[in-house]
């Protein structure tokens, strides 16, 4: 299927085989410049696999908004088009493949201070670990909560600001829209970086009592070995009574009391 080009005319239809082929030497070309690129590869045909993935996704597809553009940015990332996805703090970066490599900048607000702390309380003591956390292991109640439009964890479409350098004038490009379906495939990989674009802590989400028993069972880790102790003091441990004994490995020798006498004789002579 063809489509109109941006002058006018019919582009010509690429196959899916030749666009992952070019993909391809794009990437490599951009790597044997220097760039350090980071690919979104899907496996399969679902974008996204877990919690935070699917949330993400899920979210984008909850607004009108975005409707018209995303199909194609879905097609564009299964085609392998996104050639590098950086996220940091509240920052999107990527590189996308079409007629030409086009540069998206994505923008997502901070998370509202007030919207934060009462996402911390209602959590508060419902979340048993960082493990559990990341993997998205929560009861059905805080799966709502985290994942409410209006009182959640993510953006709207006010709160995302996109920038693509290619010549498409719609504020939603399919360049930008496979960009943020790679987002949800990330956090397949590294769900933390949500947290990151939101401005947020995750670990605050964590119930505090949780997060001392796990400060106190790490402390033994910190201990040291009788052997280490050796090694830094040169020092032995005796270890066969309950309470350690300090044994010096070279025992100092002992000065002859009749030599120091003998000296000061010779300096009063």
């Amino acid at each position: 299927m063809s489509g109109y080009g941006y002058y006018g005319r019919f582009a010509p239809y690429v196959s899916v085989a030749k666009r992952r082929q070019q993909a391809a030497k794009k990437v490599k070309a951009l790597r044997k410049q220097g760039f350090a690129i980071n690919p979104v590869q899907l496996e399969g045909r679902a974008i996204a696999k877990t919690f935070w993935g699917k949330s993400w996704c899920n979210n984008l597809e909850a607004y009108s908004d975005f409707e018209n553009r995303l199909p194609r940015g879905r097609s564009y990332l299964r085609n392998g088009a996104v050639l590098d996805l950086q996220i940091a703090k509240g920052k999107v970066t990527a590189l996308v493949s079409g007629s030409s490599v086009y540069t998206v900048e994505i923008s997502i607000c901070s998370l509202e201070k007030d919207r934060w702390q009462n996402l911390i309380k209602e959590c508060s003591g419902q979340i048993d670990s960082l493990v559990e956390l990341l993997q998205g292991k929560f009861s059905k109640a805080i799966m709502g909560v985290i994942t409410d439009k209006q009182k959640g964890l993510f953006p709207s479409p006010k709160q995302i600001l996109m920038v693509c350098s290619c010549p498409d004038g719609a504020i939603m490009c399919k360049h930008v829209a496979a960009a943020l379906y790679g987002v949800g495939a990330r956090l397949d990989e590294k769900p933390e970086l949500f947290f990151e674009l939101r401005h947020v802590d995750h670990l605050e989400l964590i119930s505090a009592g949780t997060t001392s028993v796990t400060l106190q069972t790490a402390q033994p880790d910190k201990v040291l070995k009788s052997e280490n102790l050796s090694q830094l003091f040169g020092i032995e441990l005796d270890s066969g009574t309950s309470s350690a004994r300090v044994v010096p490995k070279n025992k100092p020798v002992k000065k002859n009391k009749n030599v120091k006498k003998n000296k000061n004789r010779i300096k009063g002579s």
